[in-house]
């Protein structure tokens, strides 16, 4: 993977951004600063208010578990999760989650896993690797049959109205452009090296999420950009006292999206 003058790797693997082997091990060692504070504590704390504590989390696009492994041990909650790449598979495998269970999507489907087998769940980052409506369609309707009547769905994804604009471990988009659904995007992402991924997204706005959600069969629908203030109750207080969050304060980048299976 080349990598500029500045430190910069760039995503010119072919496929998907974080496609095979290298895509995966790339994606593992992301830093998610930002996500650490402003996207996955709202993520479980939404997910404890509507969740039994006992039950069964999908983790839809789990990638390399880490989410999932802290998800767990936050919520006592037993993981399934699924993704469509088997090296992300084989990373999530080692994080030994206590009764985790991981399975592959093909063409879409998670066929080894039957209808209404969750009790609850998350899908964080994934829309922005899917190219259109149809397919983020295809998404939203595997995890609703998955999903027991009732059942919640947390969403954690970026907004492209912010883009250009340097966050601690993350810029999505360019300044000043008005990113259409599906629309491809550049997005840089923090390494625990301090180097900078580069990877092509597409931009999801809210609205279109909502309207594609209820689409599927979700709802209501309820959307949130959490704000370092927020955070100071309920993200580690270490990781809050880390940063000064200057460009977090000027334009929340984080959208939580919360949806129930109708």
């Amino acid at each position: 993977m080349p990598k500029d003058q500045a430190g910069e790797r760039s995503a010119s693997r072919p496929g998907p951004a974080w496609s095979g082997r290298e895509g995966a091990e790339a994606f593992a060692s992301l830093e998610a600063t930002t996500d650490w504070l402003l996207g996955y504590p709202f993520v479980f704390r939404a997910l404890a208010e509507k969740s039994p504590p006992d039950g069964a989390l999908l983790d839809f696009g789990c990638g390399p578990g880490h989410v999932a492994d802290h998800a767990a041990r936050r919520l006592g909650m037993r993981i399934i999760g699924v993704d469509a790449s088997p090296e992300m598979l084989a990373l999530a495998r080692r994080q030994a989650t206590p009764g985790a269970e991981y399975h592959l999507v093909t063409d879409g489907r998670a066929g080894e896993l039957s209808d209404a087998c969750a009790d609850a769940a998350m899908c964080n980052h994934v829309l922005a690797s899917l190219p259109d409506e149809q397919v983020v369609l295809g998404v939203f309707g595997e995890i609703h049959r998955l999903l027991r009547p009732g059942a919640p769905l947390v969403l954690l994804t970026t907004d492209p109205a912010c883009g250009g604009i340097e966050y601690t471990s993350l810029r999505v988009g360019e300044p000043g452009v008005a990113y259409r659904p599906g629309q491809p995007l550049v997005v840089r992402l923090r390494r625990t090296d301090g180097t900078w991924e580069t990877v092509r997204n597409h931009a999801w706005p809210p609205a279109t999420i909502r309207a594609l959600l209820e689409r599927a069969g979700f709802t209501p629908v309820a959307q949130h950009h959490p704000t370092p203030d927020e955070a100071e109750d309920i993200a580690d207080p270490d990781h809050v006292r880390g940063h000064d969050w200057a460009a977090e304060r000027l334009c929340p980048p984080l959208v939580v999206t919360v949806a129930t299976k109708a």
